[in-house]
């Protein structure tokens, strides 16, 4: 099976067009070599991707006949994606509620005051 389909089939990507454009800017590789959409896969291949700042890892138990229902997925891979890696997605949640909202125009005097305020008690 193609590397692309596998990968809608065990829902990773909501479409194979999202699954083959990933393959093709380099975020799957497997067993560590960058590959095309067409790349087949056999069981007990490594697989990573890259999605949604997420590096995870899977290995291959067994190639479904199709889509199959997020109830049965872990019959087909097994996930080995570090905890580290979810972690590090919640840290970045958390640092992007530091920033100023986009559209909201430059800082006020107040805005500013605050800012300075702040910066200034960590030092």
């Amino acid at each position: 099976m193609r590397i692309d389909k596998f990968l809608w089939c065990v829902r990773y990507y909501k479409t194979r067009t999202l699954a083959t454009t990933a393959c093709k800017k380099g975020h799957i590789k497997i067993n560590g070599d960058v590959v095309k959409p067409s790349r087949e896969v056999f069981p007990m291949d490594k697989i990573e991707l890259r999605k949604n700042q997420i590096n995870y890892q899977l290995t291959v138990n067994d190639i479904p006949a199709s889509r199959v229902s997020a109830k049965l997925v872990d019959i087909y891979r097994v996930d080995t994606t570090p905890k580290e890696q979810f972690e590090a997605q919640e840290l970045l949640k958390y640092s992007k509620e530091y920033y100023r909202k986009r559209g909201t125009g430059r800082p006020t005097k107040k805005d500013r005051r605050d800012i300075d305020g702040f910066t200034d008690e960590n030092e």
